[in-house]
């Protein structure tokens, strides 16, 4: 299994939804980087389950423990060990589930490859892992806009059919996005998204959407063709999280339908010197290297499969049954995706700034 994310800034994450805790161990943070437990804790909060109706009920503080590789408020350069112990784990609540694979879910898939799964939720599987993930990337955020001056906001801009919101990559800030439960910021759309979850989650159903995000202040010259291209190494990132099922950037699938003459992105100059872009259909990405314009994406998410109602499957035995899911689970996981994706991101640009630094 990998677990392991990221060459120069290296995060492998561990431990299942309803084991003992999960976390993070970060190999490859400079050092000196001015870090404490708050910094990453405030993104864990926006994270951790239980915030509103439109999340799930399990009850997490998802206090983070540093336990190595920082003293004195500032980072060593040696692994940074961080850890955040569960305290609502329900394992009895998966008991009926043994015999059958739940819809849509990592069961089957997973005992297939292994020859055995978790007694209990999803284990790896689970979104629960994507705490590890949101805490090292609360670390690679921190040294990115304190060393590169970089910054990452994502939000929802799509619930169901609701959508796309309208807003300004430029200037939107996390404090916009957060104003609002369903953390989408255009107003028009906020509240029907809302209703559009509570409906879902009313019906014993769930809802899927899309999240965008915009990377600002990347400088031009990160990312490392041809393999490892800025929107690939997006891409997997982005991929790689529980429930996604797609991702574009800039144009995205829109650029299909556009001319070359219309979908160019022509260079002007900028006012401080330099080159810049009149316009940024490439989502500041061109040749998988980074050309200082924002970096533009979005990302799929589809509807959880948990889901409060029936459903007719088959047993591990071939038997017919109907299946209830149990636990709790979020009715659209996109409220607490949007810091997920801020985190994977983060990662994304602290690795290959890294890379950067060496070759220069």
């Amino acid at each position: 299994m990998s677990s392991s994310f990221g060459r120069l800034f290296r995060v492998t994450t561990f431990g299942e939804s309803h084991g003992p805790g999960v976390g993070a161990v970060i190999d490859g943070c400079p050092p000196g980087l001015p870090l404490d437990e708050e910094v990453i804790q405030r993104d864990l909060d926006r994270r951790r389950p239980g915030q509103s109706s439109l999340t799930t009920a399990r009850q997490e503080a998802d206090r983070v423990e540093i336990l190595s590789g920082v003293e004195g408020g500032r980072t060593l350069g040696t692994p940074i060990a961080l850890l955040v112990r569960n305290q609502d784990q329900r394992p009895g609540d998966y008991a009926d589930l043994a015999a059958a694979p739940r819809p849509s879910h990592a069961d089957f898939t997973v005992e297939q490859k292994y020859g055995l799964r978790p007694a209990s939720g999803g284990g790896r599987s689970s979104a629960r892992e994507t705490v590890g993930r949101v805490a090292a990337g609360a670390v690679a955020a921190r040294w990115l806009q304190a060393v590169c001056g970089v910054e990452v906001v994502a939000w929802v801009e799509q619930v169901a059919t609701l959508g796309p919101a309208q807003v300004d990559p430029a200037t939107l800030t996390r404090l916009q996005v957060d104003a609002h439960a369903t953390r989408c910021p255009d107003p028009r759309l906020a509240d029907a998204m809302s209703e559009a979850i509570a409906a879902a989650q009313a019906d014993g159903d769930s809802v899927g959407g899309v999240i965008g995000a915009v990377c600002r202040g990347a400088p031009s010259g990160w990312g490392e063709p041809v393999f490892d291209k800025l929107e690939a190494m997006l891409a997997h990132a982005m991929l790689s999280l529980p429930a996604t099922k797609g991702f574009e950037i800039g144009s995205g699938f829109g650029g299909a339908a556009l001319r070359g003459s219309v979908h160019n992105d022509a260079f002007v100059a900028r006012d401080g010197g330099g080159l810049g872009t009149a316009t940024n259909r490439s989502g500041g990405v061109q040749g998988g290297i980074s050309n200082g314009e924002p970096i533009t994406f979005r990302v799929a998410f589809k509807p959880p499969a948990t889901i409060a109602r029936p459903q007719r499957t088959a047993g591990y035995d071939g038997t017919e049954v109907d299946l209830i899911g149990k636990g709790r689970h979020d009715p659209c996981v996109l409220p607490r995706a949007v810091p997920i994706v801020e985190a994977m991101a983060a990662l994304v640009l602290a690795d290959l700034a890294l890379i950067q630094r060496a070759r220069r």
